[in-house]
């Protein structure tokens, strides 16, 4: 199967390890959504497994073809690989026109045609009209979310067959952030190509996931298809005995005590169900309560 793996994937910023033994498999053709708290490692995830940045132990290989005996290539310092990968990350601007920030629009959007092999003109161009970005202004006079719509238009067009986006809605309204996401699954449907979004806004970007990534201090603590996770955690509430029958032997998360009544975030197995009763309420749980059940605070 045609993959992008992480394996074994380390990262210490001097004695400060941020990133723990990471094993992670994504798949063609689909679309992972990365979910964790500010500080958990996802950028500096995604930044490893595009090849920005070097891991202090494991590597990070992908494969070139749906050929099975052909060999995966390693991601760090091979331009072939890297021809696979996009990493769209927020433009850091500054110094006014010093550096990047000195380039207009259309003349960074022509640098990106060079460095992606397969980059799409066409694609750019509907998408620049799409945002009605002004590309005769240098990227120091963009807002931050006309910068999120450059980066947005690069990742896209690139046609990497796997392209990370790192907080692509940043500074992006309500229009555009919709926008984005039609076009994100537009592009996904025609390509097949396989996207990881990683985002703060859950709830808004949830049903276009059709899996979802917890990274929660370092590790990935949860990899599952998003529409089973939904069905598979409620929130039980009642009195504390009744609620402890029911975690009894399940996987629990965020309990709540007051006085005599109890709450938990409750997985349930595969094609269970677990039904109000006089002494129990059962409710369902949205993507952004499950994060928050499982990384916000401990049980």
């Amino acid at each position: 199967m045609n993959t992008l793996e992480c394996k074994g994937i380390v990262k210490k910023f001097g004695s400060n390890e941020v990133l723990h033994g990471i094993d992670l498999t994504l798949e063609r053709g689909k679309i992972y959504g990365l979910i964790g708290r500010n500080g958990a490692g996802k950028t500096t995830l995604l930044s490893i497994a595009s090849g920005q940045n070097p891991a202090t132990a494991g590597e990070v290989t992908v494969s070139a073809s749906d050929d099975i005996a052909a060999q995966p290539l390693k991601v760090w310092d091979n331009q072939d690989a890297l021809d696979l990968i996009c990493f769209s990350r927020e433009l850091n601007i500054t110094g006014g026109n010093a550096g990047v920030g000195g380039l207009k629009v259309k003349d960074y959007l022509k640098a990106a045609q060079t460095y992606f092999p397969n980059y799409d003109k066409a694609l750019e161009d509907r998408l620049v009209k799409e945002f009605e970005l002004d590309v005769k202004k240098r990227l120091s006079k963009l807002s931050k979310g006309m910068l999120s719509m450059v980066t947005i238009i690069v990742a896209l067009a690139s046609k990497a067959p796997y392209t990370f986006f790192d907080e692509p809605v940043a500074g992006l309204d309500v229009v555009a952030r919709e926008t984005f996401y039609k076009i994100a699954l537009e592009e996904f449907s025609e390509s097949g190509r396989t996207f990881v979004i990683s985002t703060h806004i859950i709830e808004e970007a949830a049903d276009i996931f059709e899996e979802v990534l917890f990274l929660d201090k370092g590790k990935i603590i949860l990899k599952e298809n998003t529409q089973e996770l939904v069905e598979r955690v409620v929130h039980v509430s009642g009195k504390e005995e009744d609620v402890d029958a029911i975690c009894e032997g399940r996987k629990v998360y965020h309990v709540e005590k007051i006085g005599r009544s109890k709450a938990a975030a409750v997985m349930l197995e595969p094609g269970e169900e677990l039904k109000n009763t006089a002494d129990i309420t059962v409710q369902p749980m949205n993507l952004q309560q499950i994060f928050v059940a499982m990384c916000g605070k401990e049980a």
